[in-house]
């Protein structure tokens, strides 16, 4: 009994101090998102804002047209995430419910997305923009964000799926259901969990993402909220404080959304661990 009295104290204290170790970040971003512009320099790390700034948070929407950006990112992220969760469930229906030949091919080919880095992708995906007439629109951001992350999408769907009792749909078509009306009725209810953690996945990627934005994008009006930071830096370098604001205005979308779908992404992503 001591020894298991000691054993989960010690799991308790490492466990105590790995949540500290990630909430560090976040609480450092807030705190100094709150502070003067002279209260950046010296050896404190933390330091409690006397006042709080909340004027930095105002600074940051104006100087950096939050509102715009934002408004950018959500419509970019939306329209990708009704692309992928489509594909990912139709897809992923396709691959474990349906027999046909070169299945097992083709759902390798998908999964080598996967591997494949995203910016290994940029230059060639540049020039195809390009050439088609779609760069500088919300597609050009679209289609990337959608096929980098369908591949783990449809794995997280194909995992659910096989959890799922065949016996459901069999009892489904004896009814006189459709595959169409199979899935609506019988496979998406049961493939909450699984579309929840598909979509918030999907979110944070595409909400955070930099690179692909700056390169596709180069109209104020079409611009997603990670490039706030450069824009704002640029007008405002020597203002700290508000710089930190747009950063913790960035990051606030992703922990919402984070803590309000954590069970539904646990169940998610571990119902594929055991089957049956």
């Amino acid at each position: 009994m001591k020894i298991r009295g000691i054993s989960g104290l010690l799991f308790a204290v490492c466990m105590t101090i790995l949540v500290l170790a990630e909430l560090f970040p976040l609480v450092w971003l807030f705190d100094f998102s709150l502070l003067k512009s002279g209260d950046f320099f010296g050896s404190s790390i933390l330091k409690w804002p006397n006042p709080p700034m909340w004027k930095n948070y105002a600074d940051a929407f104006k100087g950096a047209h939050i509102t715009m950006l934002f408004f950018n990112s959500l419509l970019v992220s939306f329209l990708s995430i009704v692309i992928i969760v489509a594909l990912s469930i139709t897809m992923g229906y396709a691959f474990t419910r349906m027999r046909w030949k070169l299945r097992n091919t083709f759902f390798a080919l998908i999964m080598v997305g996967m591997i494949i880095p995203i910016y290994a992708t940029l230059l060639p995906n540049f020039i195809l923009f390009k050439q088609a007439g779609i760069l500088n629109s919300y597609l050009s951001l679209i289609l990337p964000y959608a096929a980098f992350a369908i591949p783990v999408s449809m794995f997280i769907i194909t995992g659910f799926l096989e959890t799922i009792p065949k016996a459901l749909e069999e009892a489904a078509i004896m009814d006189g259901l459709g595959v169409p009306g199979m899935i609506y009725k019988i496979i998406l209810p049961l493939l909450k969990p699984a579309i929840a953690t598909v979509a918030v996945l999907a979110f944070l990627s595409c909400w955070n993402e930099f690179i692909m934005a700056v390169t596709y994008i180069d109209k104020d009006s079409l611009r997603t909220l990670p490039f706030a930071i450069v824009y704002f830096m640029g007008q405002y370098s020597s203002n700290y404080g508000a710089q930190f604001a747009v950063l913790a205005i960035i990051a606030i979308p992703s922990i919402v959304i984070y803590l309000i779908f954590t069970d539904q992404i646990t169940r998610g992503i571990t119902a594929g661990a055991v089957k049956g």
